[in-house]
């Protein structure tokens, strides 16, 4: 365990006052994923890791951002806990900082709820290089802002995360997962028909012609609704979730642009030939190939949502759409309060901040 908070404090404090950007790493699995390019000198934060704090009996923990997710997993494990949210690994470099800032959750998201909804409190350290305490253990939220979970998502341009509490849950019991061979148009409909029933579902992802469905939590439960559901039962459920999580299934495995639509669940299947995977029970959809994200957009809005180019292509461009411009007024107040020199992972999020 180490603490580095004063020293990372002391740095930005110093890139404040000689007004000089700085571009926050710690494991670096998420540098060309998310955002845009940032050209700055590299503030690395790695260091600053360790479990401050678990209470398995309040499914709380604690720990400083540069924390790898696997030490996290592995002491969790031993108490029979996990985080709920199935952040990706990314072969071990992601860290608990990184995860948060970029909001990022695995299969299990529309049932057990995102990073930044299990995110109770967090320790900050602002673009002045002063440290600040939010949520959770430690004081209120101010101004009707939840400055804890705005963290989430920010990708770094709202203050260095330095400690944050997490909410944790047991392990399930039991996970099946059922497959089914069938077109993207038919696991649409299954997929929505299913999570409207009850029954313990914790992931629906369908690629390759094949719809998976997995079941997790008591054995009674599962193992009713399984024999209930039907389907063939996948031998290794694990392993595939595991390389769906962390982006090892063989869609992923192309130097193709991937772009990634949040869209309602039932949205149709996109009339386009590029590869497809659909995952969160309908609600993400992966998309490989040369688009333009005004044109993503279009169909994202269509289906009652947005695009962003998630991994390749040309991150010196917006990889997001832009606010509308309440919103943007609303990001760039945020981004002054909070970093008024600009100094923390400038473009990162958007071109103007």
């Amino acid at each position: 365990m180490s603490d580095h908070s004063q020293d990372i404090a002391a740095a930005i404090a110093g890139a404040a006052a000689q007004q000089e950007a700085l571009d926050i790493s710690a494991g670096g699995s998420k540098r060309d994923l998310l955002g845009r390019e940032c050209n700055a000198r590299v503030l690395d934060v790695s260091g600053h890791r360790g479990i401050t704090d678990y209470q398995p009996s309040e499914l709380v923990l604690t720990a400083r951002a540069g924390t790898a997710l696997g030490d996290i997993q592995a002491a969790l494990a031993k108490e029979g806990q996990t985080l709920p949210f199935e952040p990706p690994m990314f072969g071990g470099r992601a860290t608990l900082g990184g995860t948060i800032a970029c909001n990022l959750s695995g299969p299990a998201r529309p049932w057990a709820g995102s990073a930044r909804d299990l995110v109770l409190g967090v320790q900050l350290i602002d673009g002045l290089g002063q440290i600040l305490n939010f949520g959770g253990r430690v004081m209120k939220n101010v101004a009707g802002y939840d400055v804890a979970r705005l963290q989430a998502g920010a990708l770094g341009t709202l203050g260095v995360l330095s400690e944050i509490s997490l909410k944790v849950m047991p392990l399930p019991e039991q996970s099946i997962t059922l497959v089914y061979d069938m077109d993207a148009s038919a696991a649409i409909d299954s997929m929505n028909r299913r999570a409207g029933q009850s029954g313990p579902l914790s992931g629906a992802c369908w690629f390759d012609g094949r719809l998976y469905l997995r079941l997790s939590g008591a054995a009674a439960a599962v193992e009713d609704t399984a024999r209930s559901w039907g389907g063939d039962s996948v031998a290794d459920s694990e392993s595939f979730w595991g390389d769906l999580r962390e982006m090892n299934l063989p869609f992923f495995h192309s130097p193709e642009p991937l772009w990634r639509l949040s869209v309602k669940s039932s949205a149709a299947v996109m009339d386009d030939p590029s590869p497809t995977l659909i995952d969160w029970g309908g609600a993400q959809r992966w998309l490989r190939g040369d688009f333009e994200l005004a044109q993503l957009q279009r169909v994202a809005v269509a289906a009652g949502g947005n695009a962003s180019l998630f991994r390749g292509g040309d991150r010196k461009l917006e990889v997001r759409p832009q606010p509308d411009p309440v919103s943007l007024r609303l990001q760039q107040r945020l981004k002054n309060a909070f970093d008024p020199q600009g100094i923390l992972n400038p473009g990162r999020l958007y071109g103007q901040f």
